[in-house]
């Protein structure tokens, strides 16, 4: 398996800045769920509804094998955080 490298600092466009500034590069993580939000609080009442059959269809088939990685960039002038949508790839360094 081959891993994607990518550098740990880039120069490209800030929107806050309007112009080119160097940005440190992270991989995006997920946080943590809100136990509170809506869709939680739908997905436990759907749970504890009905007579305990399957919830939702099982998937059997994975089509895809990997996901695609989602790039933070953090610009080092005014702190501005977005985030780039990758390319599909089993593993990522930032090096």
């Amino acid at each position: 398996m081959i891993a994607v490298k990518a550098p740990k600092e880039i120069i490209t466009y800030c929107p806050k800045c309007k112009s080119h500034q160097p940005h440190t590069v992270s991989l995006y993580k997920a946080g943590k769920r809100r136990a509170l939000a809506k869709g939680e609080r739908q997905h436990e009442l759907r749970e504890k509804r009905g007579y305990g059959g399957q919830k939702y269809p099982l998937q059997r088939k994975f089509a895809k094998t990997t996901k695609k990685q989602t790039l933070k960039f953090k610009c080092k002038t005014c702190g501005y955080t977005r985030h780039k949508k990758g390319v599909r790839l089993k593993k990522l360094v930032i090096e």
